[in-house]
């Protein structure tokens, strides 16, 4: 998915690492499902990638469900310099609800079993109509293990994650919030209210006319900014 951004010449100043979550992708699904399938089980496989690549300080960038993941990591691990979020609203708790839209594509977000065609709804969204759905899109949306989506909600609605709003308000480190302006999922609306402690260039950057995947759909776009965040954080 982050083709554009390690084909990009920023990657050679930057040491960039991309990985799947658990039951995603090219990883194995999780031994423990129980353990591993809910926002802090993800940041705990995070932190333990990062250790394993002994890497000891990092930016931390997270999109859609990976960054509630990078939100975790902001609070937890103490390598987190800053975190960038892109397709995330930073909600917790009962905010959950506020923070996203009513719309079919969030829908299926908890829905355990795919067909060929939620797979797809989902691919889709995700997407934006800016962005060519690739064999390889549809395939991963119907390799995921189908069992995390469930968990995660789970999880979620019992408080066992952090409260991602908390993080945004109390974190000291900068957090860049970044969302495309037509937004299948998240509600822009809400990214506003939230009392940020250290909010990165002091404004939610909104992109016209972007959907959930801007870093994909317009690198001429992301990139710059992005790497503007990197050269003032690192």
């Amino acid at each position: 998915m982050f083709a554009r951004q390690f084909d990009a010449p920023m990657a050679k100043r930057y040491r960039f690492i991309a990985f799947d979550l658990p039951g995603h992708g090219e990883s194995s699904d999780a031994p423990d499902p129980a353990l591993t399938y809910s926002i802090h089980g993800f940041a705990d496989a995070a932190m333990a990638l990062m250790e394993a690549l002994k890497v000891e300080r990092a930016v931390v960038m997270g999109w859609s469900l990976g960054g509630h993941v990078a939100l975790e990591m902001l609070e937890r691990w103490p390598g987190t310099i800053a975190a960038w979020i892109t397709g995330t609203p930073p909600a917790g708790g009962a905010d959950m609800v506020d923070g996203f839209l009513p719309t079919e594509e969030m829908g299926l977000t908890f829905k355990a079993e795919f067909t060929e065609e939620d797979a797809r709804t989902q691919v889709r969204g995700g997407l934006g109509e800016g962005v060519e759905m690739e064999p390889w899109m549809l395939a991963a949306a119907l390799r995921a293990d189908g069992r995390f989506r469930p968990m995660l909600l789970q999880s979620a609605i019992e408080g066992r994650d952090g409260d991602g709003r908390k993080i945004a308000e109390t974190a000291a480190a900068p957090l860049a919030v970044v969302s495309g302006g037509a937004e299948p999922y998240v509600n822009n609306a809400f990214l506003g209210r939230v009392g940020y402690r250290n909010l990165w260039d002091g404004k939610v950057h909104v992109l016209d006319g972007l959907g959930h995947s801007p870093f994909r759909e317009a690198p001429e776009v992301f990139n710059p900014l992005f790497e503007r965040f990197l050269d003032e954080v690192s």
